[in-house]
């Protein structure tokens, strides 16, 4: 075992104790069950409620957003937004390589082709300086759309994601939105909480879409959301993931294909009780990042990723990278972390690496490989915080 490897295991029995940790646990510790049952006794328990309303308030208040629709899961509501922001059949959109797979499955979903685009060092988000060079070089703009003139598809739309909470480069993914004419989409799976020049994410394109799995900062046990400010973009998420049914005291009259998305009251409940927890959490992310880079800082060779300048992140999971990537030490530190009971991951393997999505168009994605080679994820649970050694 290299001495790296040792070095880590020992740091996160220092931090942790020698117990099993998994690497991110939800906790209910708060009105979870009494909003349930209290939900179970409306017997209003499906995707009309009281608590369905007020989770979509919630978010609305704590975003800042003007509309919040919910949906039972992120990835509904990242379709659903690609639709909203006029994805088309046989559209292009641009998603980084280095995602969670549901990215580029809602780019399918709606019909259209991942093209997989390049990933920055620091922020872990795109990267905007070699995203421009290289569409000088790929793309045609004619009246106002912008084409790639090796496939002779529209590229319609951009879809950066906010990896592991910490905001992207969200003034340069404007300026090449505006240069190119592309629609923005934004992936807040993972950056609920999460802030860039203190707006927070989601709010900077047409919309953005929100995770509550099991996993993330918050949850609903499955569960997401889509957050706009736009009028007519809210109006229609809201009329097409209830199957486009409209208003009528009996008849069931559609208006077009609609998608049986909506967010059960029963999961609202619980996503209610979580919101008002939300700001314990946050802070207790925060605490155990802080202790991560202290105690990580004496290990040479690795470096904890933090949060991007002028951004505040919500370290929804907190990950070290190595400083020379090495894909047999990241596996090896994988496999011995994993063996001492301590849940840690690797990084997505990038997109373009996967069977269905090996032939789409990409650019050259060598920091992508390199960042694959190089991150690992440690034990995040916000209650780590308190119970750390």
């Amino acid at each position: 075992m290299q001495q790296i490897t040792r070095q880590i295991m020992i740091t996160l029995q220092e931090i942790l104790g020698e117990r099993s940790v998994a690497l991110h646990e939800p906790q209910f510790l708060g009105n979870e069950k009494i909003y349930v049952e209290d939900c179970i006794r409306s017997t209003f328990v499906s995707s009309v409620g009281e608590y369905v309303d007020r989770f979509e308030s919630l978010i609305c208040e704590f975003t800042g957003a003007k509309y919040a629709v919910a949906t039972v899961n992120g990835t509904s509501a990242l379709h659903i937004s690609l639709i909203l922001s006029d994805v088309q059949l046989d559209d292009e959109v641009l998603v980084p390589s280095l995602t969670f797979v549901a990215t580029a499955n809602a780019v399918k979903y709606a019909g259209a082709t991942p093209h997989f685009i390049e990933s920055e060092h620091e922020t872990l988000g795109v990267s905007c300086s070699e995203l421009d060079l290289y569409l000088e070089g790929i793309a045609e703009i004619k009246a106002g759309v912008c084409f790639n003139r090796n496939t002779n598809r529209v590229i319609r739309a951009i879809l950066p994601v906010h990896i592991f909470g910490h905001p992207c480069d969200i003034n340069g993914i404007k300026y090449i939105a505006k240069k190119y004419c592309l629609n923005i989409v934004e992936d807040c799976a993972e950056s609920l909480g999460s802030y860039y020049d203190g707006i927070h994410t989601g709010r900077f394109g047409k919309c953005g879409a929100i995770s509550f799995n099991g996993n993330k900062i918050i949850t609903t046990g499955g569960g997401g959301a889509i957050i706009t400010d736009d009028d007519d973009i809210a109006k229609k998420a809201r009329h097409i993931t209830t199957t486009a049914k409209l208003r009528h005291p009996w008849e069931y009259i559609h208006d077009q294909v609609g998608y049986n998305y909506r967010l059960p009251n029963l999961n609202a409940a619980v996503g209610c009780a979580q919101l008002e927890r939300l700001d314990g959490f946050l802070k207790n992310k925060r605490i155990l990042y802080d202790l991560y880079d202290e105690k990580f800082s004496n290990i040479d060779g690795v470096r904890m990723i933090c949060e991007p300048k002028k951004c505040t992140s919500n370290y929804w999971l907190q990950a070290i990278m190595l400083n020379r990537p090495s894909l047999k030490l990241r596996d090896e530190i994988l496999g011995a972390t994993n063996q001492g009971g301590y849940m840690t991951r690797p990084i997505w393997r990038p997109l373009h690496k996967l069977p269905m999505y090996r032939n789409c168009p990409r650019m050259d994605l060598n920091e992508s490989n390199i960042l694959a080679d190089s991150l690992i994820n440690l034990p995040s649970s916000s209650f780590l915080a308190n119970c750390a050694n």
